[in-house]
C-alpha cells in the first residue's frame, strides 16, 4: 500500500476544494479534478473557486484537471467529494484505471437512493480491489479552508488504512480521530443532514430554542436507532461523526441543509431538482433513501418521515410540527 505520493480529488465543490487547499498548503502533491471546462477555466484565471468557495486564494502548487481518469491512474489517495446523487456515475467511468493499492476516500455524506449502499460500499462494489475510508465529522469548507480550528474522523474497517487516512488530514487547526466503524460514521454523515432541515423548518416557523434543541436531541436518537440497526456502534452517534456534526449541521449560518428547511418554512418549493453548478443540500436528497434504509431495517424515523413529507409529499412546514408533536406519549428510553 502506498504511503506518500499524490492526492486526487474528485469534485471542485466548497468541501472538495476545501481539501485540495489544505493539503497543497502542506506541500502534499494534490490534483482536485473539476467537471465542467468553463469552471476550470474560470479557476485558474482567478486562482479562486468563485462558484463554491469565494475569498479562498487557491495555492499555486495545487494542480487543476478536467482529466479524472488520468488524475485518478497516478493517484496514491483518491477523495471522492461530489454530491451523493452523483458519486457512481463520477467513479464508473474511472474505476478500471484505478490501481489496487490507492485507498478511495469518501469526503461525500449520503446514502445512494437506488440501492441504498453507503459511499464506500458504492466504492468497494466498483473498485473492490482497493481499500476504502470514510472522512467526516463537523467541519464547514470555508472554516477549514481558512485555517479555523475543526476535528473530524477518519474511519476504515482496517486499522493501518484510518491511521493513514488520519495522518493525511491532519494539521495545527485539524484535528483526525480514527475509527473502524465505518457505517456508523456514514449512517451519521447521512442522516443529520436531513435532521438540519427539520432544524430550519423549526427556526424559519419562529419557533424558539427549546424546539431546536428537542429536534436535535430526537433528531440524534433517531439517528442511533439507525446506526445500531445498520451494524454500526451506538457510541458513534455520540461522537464528532453523530453528534458533533449534527449540531453543528443545525445551528450554523453556513449550512445549506438548515437554510434548505428556512426555505421551506417560507413556502419556497423544495429544492429538489438543484442545478448542476449549484451547491447542494445533501439532506434533500437523503431524505428519500435515509427513509427507505430506515423503512428496510424496520426504523422508527418520524423527524425523517416528516421532512420527507414535506420535500416529496407537498405536507406544510406547520402541519410537520403538528405531525410530530400529536405522536403517542411514551418513555424517552
Amino acid at each position: 500500500m502506498a504511503t506518500t505520493g499524490r492526492v486526487a480529488i474528485l469534485g471542485a465543490g466548497a468541501w472538495g476544494t476545501a481539501i485540495a487547499v489544505m493539503l497543497s498548503r502542506r506541500g502534499i502533491p494534490t490534483v482536485l479534478c473539476v467537471r465542467r471546462r468553463a469552471q476550470l477555466d474560470a479557476m485558474v484565471r482567478a486562482r479562486e473557486n468563485g462558484a463554491y468557495l469565494p475569498g479562498i486564494s487557491l495555492p499555486v502548487t495545487l494542480d487543476l484537471s478536467i482529466e479524472w481518469r488520468d488524475s485518478a491512474a497516478s493517484a496514491d489517495v483518491l477523495v471522492l467529494a461530489v454530491p451523493s446523487s452523483y458519486a457512481r456515475t463520477s467513479v464508473a467511468p474511472i474505476a478500471d484505471a484505478l490501481r489496487p493499492d490507492t485507498i478511495l476516500v469518501s469526503a461525500t455524506k449520503g446514502i445512494e437512493d437506488a440501492t441504498l449502499k453507503t459511499m464506500t460500499g458504492m466504492l468497494a462494489e466498483m473498485a473492490p480491489r482497493s481499500p476504502t475510508a470514510a472522512l467526516s465529522g463537523p467541519g464547514f469548507a470555508a472554516e477549514v479552508a481558512r485555517g479555523l480550528p475543526a476535528a473530524l474522523v477518519a474511519a476504515s474497517r482496517d486499522e493501518s488504512v484510518a491511521r493513514r487516512i488520519q495522518q493525511l488530514f491532519a494539521e495545527k487547526t485539524l484535528r483526525v480521530y480514527s475509527s473502524l466503524d465505518v457505517i456508523g460514521v456514514e449512517i451519521c454523515g447521512s442522516v443529520k443532514n436531513v435532521i438540519a432541515i427539520a432544524a430550519g423548518v423549526s427556526d424559519g416557523l419562529g419557533l424558539g430554542s427549546s424546539a431546536r434543541a428537542a429536534v436535535i436531541t430526537r433528531g440524534l436518537a433517531e439517528i442511533m436507532r439507525l446506526v445500531e440497526a445498520a451494524g454500526g456502534r451506538r457510541d458513534t452517534a455520540a461522537g464528532l461523526a453523530g453528534l458533533g456534526d449534527l449540531v453543528l449541521t443545525c445551528t450554523g449560518n453556513l449550512s445549506r441543509n438548515r437554510s434548505a428547511g428556512l426555505a421551506l418554512a417560507r413556502g419556497e418549493p423544495p429544492p429538489i431538482n438543484s442545478p448542476e453548478n449549484r451547491p447542494v443540500a445533501e439532506g434533500v436528497i437523503n431524505a428519500r433513501s435515509v427513509l427507505a434504509k430506515a423503512t428496510s431495517l424496520g426504523v422508527e424515523m418520524p423527524i425523517v418521515r416528516a421532512v420527507y413529507r414535506g420535500l416529496y409529499e407537498g405536507q406544510a412546514p406547520n402541519a410537520m410540527v403538528e405531525e410530530l408533536l400529536s405522536r403517542a406519549l411514551k418513555a424517552e428510553f
